[in-house]
């Protein structure tokens, strides 16, 4: 990629994202020319003199519904390269996952956010978006927070923002599985201490013990994703190594110092 990924963000309230571009690697990234990241606010696009971007719903109903028109026009003004993808958060997306983050920072080099506000958005904004996503079956008040959740795990997904690219490799998600336990120094704290294995030096065997606990903490911590895991795992190889069976009751794993909570 010859320039910068560029993020374009329709907001009502573009100041919540003027921190972005401040702090840390995601800023960084920003400062050295990586990403750029452009806020558009639908009411500099509103067709009458108060600016208005929202109206009462046809039929009756609480609260205001945002107008198509701000939009529309907010999109249309906004430079088009050639593998965009226009993106609406919404509480009735699809659950946002880190191959999502992967497949937009391969697949495309422009993505534009659409953040909803008040009670929702005319239908027809709709139309304007490739693609609908949602943290969670949860509601905000605007679609802000998940846009900048999406900047900053696209962002960092972009060669030359981490320090340590390899660290993308065996992080939670990344895989389909949890990432392993990590430890640093001192060797013990107030009773706890780091598994004798990680102090080894054996390369092999501690490359083992990551892979077992990634498998460990994935099925007791996250069922889902470890089913996801072993279906995928038997599609492809037309074997399940059953030996990672575990049970969610063995709280603590004697063989390898790991204590979990009794949820």
């Amino acid at each position: 990629m010859k320039y910068p990924y560029r993020l374009d963000v329709l907001t009502l309230f573009p100041k919540a994202f003027s921190l972005i571009g401040e702090y840390g690697v995601i800023g960084k990234a920003i400062e050295s020319g990586l990403a750029e990241l452009h806020t558009h606010n639908p009411r500099e696009f509103a067709n009458d003199r108060y600016r208005k971007v929202d109206d009462q719903p046809y039929g009756g109903g609480p609260g205001m519904v945002l107008k198509p028109e701000p939009f529309f026009a907010a999109i249309e003004s906004i430079p088009s390269r050639s593998r965009r993808r226009v993106v609406l958060l919404s509480p009735q997306g699809s659950l946002l996952r880190q191959k999502d983050l992967q497949r937009w920072s391969i697949d495309h080099d422009q993505l534009i956010l659409i953040c909803g506000s008040y009670e929702g958005f005319d239908e027809r904004i709709r139309s304007l978006a490739d693609e609908e996503i949602s943290l969670g079956d949860f509601v905000l008040t605007g679609g802000e927070v998940p846009a900048m959740s999406i900047i900053n795990g696209l962002i960092r997904l972009l060669p030359g923002t981490l320090g340590a690219p390899e660290s993308l490799v065996e992080e939670s998600h990344a895989s389909g599985l949890l990432e392993h336990p990590q430890y640093t120094r001192p060797a013990e704290f107030r009773g706890m201490y780091v598994p004798d294995i990680l102090r080894s030096g054996d390369h092999s065997a501690i490359l083992d013990w990551r892979e077992k606990q990634r498998k460990i903490r994935t099925e007791f911590r996250r069922p889902d994703l470890y089913l996801n895991w072993l279906n995928k795992k038997s599609n492809s190889n037309k074997e399940v190594d059953s030996s990672t069976n575990f049970s969610r009751n063995n709280i603590v794993d004697k063989e390898f110092g790991i204590i979990y909570p009794d949820w």
